[in-house]
């Protein structure tokens, strides 16, 4: 996620780092070619293109607007419910860290680790990665071939929560704690669960394919048409206005393909490692342990 300062206009003119300009600017440097071209050629009357119906260019380009607003929102949800759901799990680490206080130090300690493991574990399955977790191994109270399989396993963040489930219920039956004080530690790993459960559906259902497909064809061709729609009425001035209404166009487009999948590593996509940071710090806090380093921004992306 792009962390800038957005109070100087200026700067903000000329960004150019976490924008979506150069993402873009490959497709609209050949549409500001080909505008260029057709106002030299008619310029110099090699040739004069046919313009555009008026009508036809104004109903199509209406229709795309509210083709590409709607897609925009929808791709502006998925990314708010992730933020939403991350929010949820820091305020649920934070219940945790204070009502397990009815555990022995022990036990406390390694709920909380786990917490953060599971936490750690979460982000890379969303993306897909394999960032290290050795920091846990002697933590978590796992045998070596519990710890291991993590790794592999199908899901290794569900597999956590299952284990903190067992040691919860051990200690029901064994008496250490009341059938109350269960009764709310285990809401707090159920909404992990839930938590997880809305992450996964946002990651395994995108918006329909052909729908991404069909918006992204019309964007790119009502761009190529539009420098023979406008050369006739803007003469020199069509590459200007063209790279302007261009750049919307194709900007939208690119950025809800971005907002779209949440998760990921691109400049506008969820901190999930700042998150994970944080709930990791609090928690060792909370244990009165040496706390990590925070997540550094790297060129205003915090990762």
């Amino acid at each position: 996620m792009i962390i800038r300062d957005k109070s100087n206009s200026f700067a903000l003119l000329f960004a150019w780092h976490g924008t979506i300009l150069p993402k873009v600017l490959p497709a609209l440097s050949v549409v500001v070619l080909i505008s260029t071209i057709i106002v030299y050629l008619s310029s110099q009357h090699y040739f004069t293109f046919p313009a555009v119906p008026a009508i036809g260019f104004t109903v199509f380009g209406i229709i795309l607007s509210i083709f590409l607003s709607f897609r925009n929102t929808a791709c502006y949800d998925r990314w708010w419910e992730g933020r939403k759901l991350w929010g949820a799990l820091i305020a649920t680490s934070r219940h945790i860290s204070r009502d397990s206080h009815v555990l022995n130090d022990n036990e406390r300690r390694i709920m909380m680790y786990r917490v953060m493991l599971f936490t750690g574990l979460l982000r890379n399955r969303l993306r897909n990665s394999q960032q290290s977790i050795e920091y846990y191994r002697d933590k978590v109270n796992f045998n070596e071939q519990q710890f291991n399989a993590l790794s592999s396993h199908i899901n290794a963040s569900q597999y956590v929560l299952e284990e903190i489930q067992k040691s919860l219920v051990q200690s029901l039956k064994s008496g250490e704690i009341s059938d109350i004080i269960y009764q709310g530690l285990n809401h707090h790993i159920v909404e992990l669960g839930a938590i997880q459960a809305g992450c996964d559906r946002i990651l395994s259902t995108p918006l329909p394919y052909s729908y991404s497909v069909l918006l992204h064809r019309t964007v790119y061709c009502f761009c190529l048409i539009l420098p023979f729609s406008l050369e006739s009425s803007l003469g020199i001035w069509t590459p200007v206005i063209v790279s302007l209404i261009a750049y919307l166009f194709l900007g939208l487009d690119a950025l809800s393909a971005e907002l779209e999948e949440p998760f990921g590593l691109q400049d506008n996509d969820l901190p999930l490692n700042s998150i994970t940071r944080l709930i990791e710090r609090e928690m060792l806090s909370s244990l009165g342990e040496e706390l990590l380093e925070p997540i550094q921004l790297v060129k205003s992306n915090l990762t």
